[in-house]
């Protein structure tokens, strides 16, 4: 069964995309030339007639750059007033973007109590399903300045993919600094095997996970892997690729052999409630 030409046909699709993806790894500012590649690619998937979410981090990592700090914030309350700079101006960076190609970017800060609480996330879902309904493109981050999940846990992938089973999307594109899942950390051993196709996510696949390494983001395959675990149960396939070059977006939803792919397989057992009390 070739699994990626069925990519063509999702109407759904979650795009998430680490700090890293988005700035320059010499200062830490915003890459715009990278921002504007990004937009542009999720305006033509709206424009094919899907519905589209993005996941971005980047706040505390933009605050960061603009307070003028040479070094990354340690402290948490350092990191959240970094976030509560950073998301304004990464906000208005994107809104500007998206209107230049036509669509209307829309912002959602998510907290733990948002997705655990059952009214709150019931109004989530229904704020969600209204934006994409209007036409909108919700971008979503965790808000670091009164949440500390995201700071302390993982560059948004968990959030990315507990927001593709809210949503019922039938695409997770995890775009990172990593090409994909490797039989081993590929930076410490050059044996290192490249994985294409993930049908089946078990236990031996899960130990794979290692950390990414990066300076701005906080993510790492092992929290890659438990977005995996969530968005297939749900339904979703995911693709775990390099956002070096944001054109890969077009390229992987056309069906190209580029980063893991994971094979959604909806499972009967999975209810949301449960993933969100085992990761909270």
């Amino acid at each position: 069964m070739n699994y990626r030409e069925k990519l063509r046909d999702k109407k759904r699709v979650v795009v998430k995309i680490g700090s890293s993806s988005i700035t320059h790894p010499g200062t830490g500012a915003i890459n715009l030339t990278k921002l504007e590649i990004l937009v542009r690619e999720l305006c033509d998937l709206k424009n094919m007639g899907k519905d589209v979410i993005l996941v971005s981090s980047g706040a505390i990592a933009v605050g960061r750059q603009t307070i003028g700090f040479h070094h990354r914030p340690k402290s948490v309350a350092e990191k959240q007033a970094c976030a509560a700079i950073g998301q304004a101006q990464l906000m208005m960076i994107y809104q500007k973007l998206f209107r230049e190609y036509g669509h209307q970017a829309a912002q959602v800060l998510m907290t733990k109590d948002t997705m655990t609480d059952n009214l709150s996330r019931r109004n989530a879902s229904n704020t969600f399903e209204e934006l994409m309904t209007l036409g909108a493109i919700p971008i979503v981050n965790e808000n670091d300045t009164v949440s500390t999940y995201e700071i302390q846990f993982g560059d948004n992938d968990t959030l990315s993919a507990i927001v593709a089973a809210l949503v019922g999307a039938d695409m997770l594109l995890l775009l990172s600094d990593i090409d994909g899942l490797y039989t081993d950390d590929p930076k410490q051993n050059k044996d290192a095997e490249f994985i294409d196709l993930v049908e089946v996510l078990d236990d031996r696949l899960m130990k794979m996970g290692k950390g990414a390494g990066s300076d701005v983001g906080t993510g790492g395959m092992a929290t890659k892997l438990s977005a995996a675990r969530i968005a297939t149960a749900s339904g979703a396939d995911m693709v775990i690729a390099n956002g070096d070059d944001f054109h890969v977006i077009h390229k992987i939803i056309q069906g190209a052999d580029i980063g893991t792919l994971f094979v959604g397989k909806p499972n009967e057992d999975f209810y949301l409630i449960d993933i969100l009390e085992e990761v909270y």
